[in-house]
């Protein structure tokens, strides 16, 4: 049966009943899934911005972008390879990490004068590096936990239901996490607890803009592989990254 598009309408099946050699486009959204991810702990996590009076994190504009993301891994492709990407992001993350702290750390050539904008741009304040991972890691699990398990409670009705209503659950896991951990005792706990709250409200209402694209990601790539998964005998754990 044809969906209108010209493809097969996708069939749901269990998650462990397909292969990922099925799958024709999961390697290339896991790709921007940790491109968007390592980018987004570059530029900005630990800027403070200021719009119209408003505080907020710089790395807000695009960190969302990866949940969005996660939230079509685990829609498209299933809770179990949604966990492998997490991963891969994890290891991304740590490799980021240790990466910035070895180049900044070689001594400059001499005569060259760009060390220091080099270690304002990429110098790493380790409270920042491990309360970045651990919100990070924390937070997706939430999140794709959160949306296998009600898609599978609405039968896959409703889309926008389970992607808002993971974000809401992951984000706050996440802001929970990474703010304390990052700032509390550097910023004022004021401050620190409205950045929280405020970073939070902002990354569900980006999730909420973003609806749109994802029925139209999320539409596509069903289609495009065929297959509509549901997490009905999937094991959960996240201390795993078999399929």
């Amino acid at each position: 049966m044809s969906d209108g598009y010209g493809q097969a309408a996708p069939r749901a099946v269990a998650a462990a009943q397909v292969t990922s050699g099925q799958f024709r486009h999961f390697d290339l959204v896991m790709a921007a899934f940790v491109t968007v991810l390592v980018l987004s702990n570059v530029v900005g996590a630990a800027k403070l911005a200021a719009v119209g009076g408003f505080v907020f994190g710089a790395g807000i504009l695009f960190f969302p972008v990866s949940y969005v993301l996660g939230d079509v891994l685990t829609e498209v492709y299933g809770y179990a390879r949604a966990r492998r990407c997490i991963w891969a992001g994890f290891a991304a993350l740590l490799f980021l990490a240790v990466m910035c702290w070895v180049v900044v750390s070689l001594p400059p050539a001499p005569g060259w004068e760009g060390q220091a904008a080099y270690e304002a741009v990429f110098g790493q304040v380790w409270r920042i590096v491990v309360a970045s991972i651990v919100a990070f890691w924390a937070g997706e699990f939430v999140n794709s936990f959160v949306l296998a398990k009600l898609k599978v409670a609405t039968g896959g009705r409703h889309l926008w239901t389970r992607t808002i209503g993971s974000t809401v659950v992951g984000q706050a896991i996440d802001s929970l996490l990474f703010y304390p951990i990052a700032f509390l005792g550097i910023w004022s706990t004021e401050q620190v607890l409205t950045v929280m709250v405020t970073n939070w409200a902002l990354k569900v209402g980006w999730e909420v803009m973003l609806t749109p694209a994802t029925y139209l990601v999320v539409g596509r790539l069903k289609r495009a592989e065929g297959v509509d998964l549901f997490d009905r005998d999937t094991d959960f754990t996240p201390f795993s990254a078999k399929l």
